[in-house]
């Protein structure tokens, strides 16, 4: 495990830039063998996190590329070992070519992760901060991104941490006048730190609340554009995406499949799912698309139940109303706004709490669609930044702890005995210590890190 590492950092696909990143006690022997600064200057002359530009060579001497590089020596570095990059330009080919030089030189390929599982095994981030270093790579939301960035911060472990540290100094206490009877401590009375315990259930309680808003942040809504033929389903969902993904005829019943894309409107992300037209049909194709678009409708949290503007109700119509009554969530899109109205929209707000008249054809309302979206799932209580769950073993974790508190809590208010209180508060302290690290088994941090790329 303490062997030196390296890794292409910027992955496989051509750029500006390419970065070839490496750890551990013989980082620097490897710079020194394969980078030859401009003035000749020698790698134990270079300062942390200055940039040298030089030249990178083979193991024959061949020149590979002109490129910089930079030293971060352990512990004062992201993994706690000694550190380098070198910033070369960003063929695939010289990337490889540069990574089999440093491999030769007596590096070899790191794992995924692996530079982030060091980082957390030198003490230099606790176990929540390393799952958000993937979480903040694969943040596809503005929201996502800085929820990473905080939790990144300590804005989770931190808290939680004041909640461990209290327990602790409550057991402290506890054992001190049990174990130094002789001692001059002050006595301890359980009842003194109720307020205490009341203080962390709250703030355990109001993580936990944290998670379904997380959810939606990280894994999206799932969401179906349902309505009857030609109201212009696939037309919004081109809108929305910003590009031609669905096809788009006058014949009726030309979508006969369900498509499903990944958009973001705001700061809510969509798991969109475009349906087949729903009516009665004897064509056994269409009768499967129609079927699917039901199914989609049952498993999604939020329908956009699509009507033509241009024309009245249908019986069609009300079949997509009755569909959309399963859903938690709707939002009726009165389409085709660029046209001559026909439809009764007072008969619609019958059945509908939102209605966005929009043209999918012109774009023309696709923002009031947005703001809709937003008051359901991102208006709310302000949370600070990175203190939203979105990790579900984070959730458990806190669970279980909060489970702890409250039995030790109720038992408190029961006057039992301050052992059998205590209990409770160690099994809390357990699981909090899982959160960050201090309390964990090796299976479980090598599924964490499986979930990270190489290089990182």
């Amino acid at each position: 495990m303490w062997d030196t590492i390296a890794a292409i950092g910027t992955g496989e696909a051509l750029s500006a830039i390419g970065i070839i990143r490496m750890s551990g006690p013989e980082t620097m022997a490897v710079v020194e063998a394969v980078f030859a600064e401009q003035s000749s200057r020698s790698v134990a002359d270079f300062d942390n996190r200055k940039l040298y530009y030089g030249t990178l060579i083979d193991n024959t001497g061949a020149v590979l590329d002109h490129c910089l590089c930079f030293v971060s020596r352990g512990p004062n570095s992201y993994t706690g070992e000694d550190t380098a990059e070198f910033q070369c330009h960003g063929s695939p080919l010289v990337l490889r070519m540069a990574l089999e030089a440093v491999f030769a030189a007596g590096a070899r390929q790191a794992g995924a992760g692996e530079f982030t599982r060091r980082a957390f095994l030198n003490g230099r981030l606790d176990l929540t901060q390393a799952e958000a270093v993937i979480d903040l790579i694969s943040a596809e939301t503005v929201q996502s991104a800085k929820n990473a960035a905080g939790q990144l911060g300590r804005a989770v472990s931190g808290k939680t941490d004041q909640v461990y540290d209290g327990l602790r100094d409550l057991l402290a206490h506890f054992h001190a006048e049990l174990d130094y009877p002789e001692e001059d401590i002050e006595p301890f009375h359980l009842a003194e730190y109720a307020a205490h315990l009341a203080t962390y259930i709250k703030t355990l309680q109001s993580l936990t609340a944290t998670f379904r808003r997380g959810q939606i942040m990280t894994q999206g809504v799932p969401a179906a554009i349902l309505g009857r033929p030609n109201v212009g389903k696939s037309s919004l969902l081109n809108a929305l995406l910003g590009y031609e993904r669905a096809i788009v005829t006058e014949i009726p019943g030309t979508t006969r499949d369900t498509l499903e894309e990944r958009i973001t409107l705001g700061d809510t992300l969509l798991r969109l799912v475009d349906t087949a037209g729903l009516r009665e049909t004897g064509d056994p194709v269409e009768q499967l698309g129609v079927a699917r678009a039901v199914d989609a409708a049952q498993q999604s949290e939020l329908i956009f139940a699509v009507f033509d503007g241009t024309a009245p109700l249908t019986d069609e119509d009300q079949a997509v109303i009755q569909a959309s009554k399963r859903t938690p969530q709707t939002i009726a899109v009165v389409n085709k706004a660029d046209l001559p109205q026909k439809i009764d929209v007072a008969e619609l707000r019958i059945h509908f709490d939102r209605i966005v008249t929009l043209s999918a054809k012109t774009g023309a309302g696709l923002d009031a669609l947005e703001s809709a979206i937003s008051q359901i799932y991102t208006d709310g209580p302000p949370i600070p930044t990175g203190q939203i769950l979105t990790n579900a073993r984070h959730v458990d974790i806190v669970g279980r702890a909060l489970g702890h508190m409250e039995s030790a809590q109720a038992a408190m208010a029961r006057g039992v005995t301050p052992d059998a209180v205590l209990m409770e508060i160690e099994g809390a302290m357990t699981a909090l210590g899982e959160l960050t690290g201090r309390t964990i088994r090796e299976d479980v941090v090598a599924r964490i890190f499986e979930r990270f790329c190489v290089g990182k």
